[in-house]
């Protein structure tokens, strides 16, 4: 688990919550929203009596993934309805904990990143980094049959141009291995490690699709790059102040 706290003083936590209430992110916000919509009126969420229950209920959500996921072998027949299911799987979850990780790892990241970027470059940045990470995965397992769901992807792209845009931001982290001790590194310690535990993931990743280990790595390296690109030479780390605006680091608001 990882939460981002931006910088060195005990007011930390302070300044994030007054940056967050001082530059709403709705795109950001609209994209969770979307999102917990979508899940709660799709067949994953079991509100949605219409569905049935037992095995009328799994077949409804096999037809639902295999609509709107990507499914890697129909992806590249030149179909128009499957050259969309890498956008349109962006805003399908498979369930209730595929659904709150994701949109807890967005909350945290994306708001910062939607900020530095404007809020119309943010949307389009997320669309085509989250198409681009499951059109690589899907690359990479072209004859499987097994339909891909989820905003992973993007997520993971959001997370690499948060790494190249706020390097030192502090990100407590809690690992399992230290009996879940938070403690609190910087981006540029956390987010490599967890890109290293992905590719570990992927490499063992033979079966087809499952955790698409593959399209967060995918997402993370065009999130890295675009914000490389964009923004070019390093920029120098700002930090949110009390006031909602941007401060150099070890300014005092």
């Amino acid at each position: 688990m990882l939460c981002p706290m931006i910088g060195n003083g005990r007011d930390a936590i302070a300044k994030v919550t007054a940056f967050l209430r001082g530059h709403p992110a709705p795109v950001t916000y609209g994209i969770i929203a979307v999102c917990c919509a979508v899940f709660a009126l799709s067949p994953s969420s079991g509100f949605n009596p219409a569905y049935g229950t037992g095995d009328h209920l799994l077949a409804a959500q096999t037809a639902y993934f295999e609509r709107w996921g990507v499914v890697p072998a129909e992806l590249f027949t030149g179909s128009p309805r499957a050259a969309l299911t890498p956008a349109t799987a962006l805003f399908v979850h498979g369930s209730w904990v595929h659904l709150l990780g994701n949109m807890l790892f967005l909350y945290v990241f994306g708001a910062m990143v939607e900020e530095r970027m404007g809020h119309l470059q943010y949307g389009l940045f997320y669309l085509v980094s989250g198409y681009l990470a499951l059109l690589g995965y899907a690359a990479a397992h072209a004859d499987s049959d097994q339909s891909l769901v989820g905003a992973s992807g993007a997520i993971s792209a959001v997370l690499g141009a948060f790494l190249y845009l706020f390097p030192d931001a502090r990100v407590t982290s809690v690992f399992p291995f230290l009996l879940f001790l938070p403690l609190r590194f910087p981006a540029w310690v956390v987010l490599p490690f967890w890109v290293a535990l992905q590719w570990a993931a992927a490499g063992q990743d033979s079966q087809g699709p499952g955790v698409a280990y593959l399209a967060h790595l995918v997402g993370f390296s065009v999130g890295f790059l675009y914000a490389w690109v964009r923004y070019g030479r390093r920029p120098k780390e700002v930090l949110p102040d009390s006031a909602g605006g941007w401060a150099d680091e070890g300014e005092e608001s």
